[in-house]
């Protein structure tokens, strides 16, 4: 019996994924999304219990590696220095971000005509700024006009939420030193949003949201799918995607919970696993037209591998804070962000807060750091930390190198038996570099905020959550994977719409410009669905 057809199949539940099905959904074609994870009910988030931090560590922890649910797939990140941290399930990882949500540059899009390294984007920030602007209101974006780090149209929707201490305590070090700041682009409510309620402070963020006041797009764009008839299979782990006689996609094998094997044609494949996921599933979807994988006639699938290298500033206070209280993010710098070769390198970092910690975090990180011991005394010790540290995480771009890369592990394999994914991945000089500039800066930020004590960690190393460049979009299809509307140049009916498809990565948080993006793909397939396959 032959496969049932949909007309647009979806891979991922995710950030981009959503925002696709979303946006397609006017269409009233039949969308159907494979998600391989589960949709997690909010009063089981660790938030909802005192053990959130310990949860953390376990079965929401940011690395599949330490989670092992039947849903996640092992990655095999032993020669990579940075870690890789996702979710999978619906929402994606952004049920486990803290919501920081700036948009990249004007300028990151242009850093080979400004700078003469990597390539430039196909597309720029004018190109994505009506789709930043629709993002921002579905997430429900908090924050203050007038950075002048920005363009001036760029007006959040709601309030800044509160500095807190903390994140006036750092603010205090930035005006001393003179060097620019500004409160942070949230996407959590600051007050009640189309149906969210306001953040209350919880600080539980990075573990779930069970308030709803962050924008995780299980609570924004997917209600909204289903209710325009968008169909959501969780629990569904795509194998491989098949191809026709004339190379066009035709649709997936997939597994579903029980490992029940199924098949399911499309007229359209949109893929959006994240910058590991994606070139996983390519690479894994190899058949006589395609010997080494799906859309990978360059062999770039899976190359410029970018990571956004992080360096952790973190200082200790006299007066008591209150970080662990509110949203892990209340300030961001920009000051550091545009190139001056005077310092060494090129490109830049931003800095954003990370404001405080709990009570296992303030002990765990005490012991590593040698401030908090065994016996006589801890108990003084531990309440010299515990809400007296707050610290500032540089945020360094990566630029584009092929030899940072996501291949298939020869023995690895996820709870189906599908290879999993391998990292190569080697931090650059230009990195190493802008890492050791951003820990002397964020230093003398902490010392001019009045910290007594100072400790760093750079770069930390399980901090892969951002994972971008592996299937990069650009108009020479010998240098790229997909075309600037995000249509794989090998394949007419295949788009892929995730941080894959980043050309550089700037030096911020990536998800407000990778679900810009996933908007702007979607609107191009609409545009153009009469002659698609041309």
């Amino acid at each position: 019996m032959p496969a049932p057809t949909v007309d647009v199949l979806i891979i991922g539940a995710g950030a981009s994924g959503a925002a696709v099905a979303w946006s397609l959904a006017e269409t009233r074609m039949r969308i159907v999304c494979l998600e391989q994870g589960m949709a997690v009910d909010p009063m089981k988030f660790p938030a909802t219990g005192m053990d959130w931090e310990a949860r953390r560590a376990g079965d929401f922890n940011i690395s599949p590696n330490h989670r092992k649910r039947r849903e996640d797939y092992p990655v095999n990140d032993d020669d990579s220095p940075i870690k890789i941290a996702n979710y999978n399930g619906v929402g994606g990882s952004t049920v486990l971000y803290a919501a920081h949500f700036p948009r990249m540059h004007p300028s990151d899009f242009q850093v080979r005509s400004l700078d003469g390294v990597a390539d430039d984007w196909p597309i720029s920030y004018t190109t994505l700024e009506p789709y930043f602007s629709e993002n921002d209101r579905i997430m429900g974006v908090a924050g203050l006009a007038g950075d002048p780090a920005y363009p001036k149209d760029k007006t959040p929707l709601m309030p800044p939420l509160p500095l807190g201490r903390a994140g006036a305590a750092l603010a205090r070090g930035f005006n001393r030193l003179g060097w620019h700041w500004w409160p942070s682009d949230m996407a959590i409510a600051s007050q009640d949003h189309e149906g969210r309620a306001r953040c209350i402070n919880l600080g539980a963020c990075v573990s779930g949201c069970a308030q709803g006041a962050k924008g995780s797009v299980d609570v924004t764009y997917w209600p909204q799918a289903l209710r325009r008839g968008v169909e959501l299979r969780t629990g569904c782990r795509v194998r491989e995607i098949t191809v026709d006689r004339e190379g066009m996609a035709s649709g997936v094998v997939y597994s579903d919970a029980k490992g029940q094997e199924h098949a399911l044609g499309a007229h359209v494949v949109i893929v959006a696993a994240n910058g590991v996921g994606t070139p996983r599933l390519l690479l894994n979807s190899k058949s006589a037209a395609c010997p080494e994988g799906l859309a990978n006639s360059t062999g770039l699938v899976g190359k410029n591998l970018m990571l956004h290298p992080y360096a952790a500033i973190q200082g200790v206070f006299d007066e008591p804070l209150d970080g662990y209280k509110g949203p892990h993010k209340c300030i961001q710098s920009h000051q550091f962000y545009r190139t001056d070769r005077a310092r060494g390198f090129v490109r830049g970092y931003s800095f954003e807060t990370s404001r405080g910690m709990g009570p296992v975090a303030t002990a765990t990180t005490g012991f590593e750091k040698g401030l908090l011991p065994w016996g006589e005394g801890h108990h003084d010790k531990f309440h010299a930390l515990f809400n007296r540290v707050t610290s500032l995480a540089a945020v360094c771009e990566d630029l584009p190198e092929e030899r940072n890369r996501v291949t298939l592990d020869p023995t690895l394999t996820d709870s189906d038996g599908i290879p999993a994914p391998r990292i190569s991945y080697t931090l650059s000089e230009n990195s190493a570099r802008m890492l050791d500039h951003a820990v002397a800066r964020g230093i003398e930020v902490l010392r001019a905020a009045g910290a007594t004590d100072v400790f760093t960690t750079a770069p930390v190393p399980f901090a892969g959550w951002h994972l971008l460049g592996t299937a990069r979009m650009g108009l020479d299809a010998s240098r790229s994977v997909v075309n600037e509307w995000g249509r794989a140049h090998d394949v007419k009916n295949l788009f892929i719409v995730d941080g894959s498809v980043f050309v550089t990565g700037g030096g911020v948080n990536p998800t407000s410009t990778l679900q810009a993006t996933a908007l702007y793909i979607a609107d191009q397939i609409k545009t153009r669905l009469a002659n698609l396959f041309d």
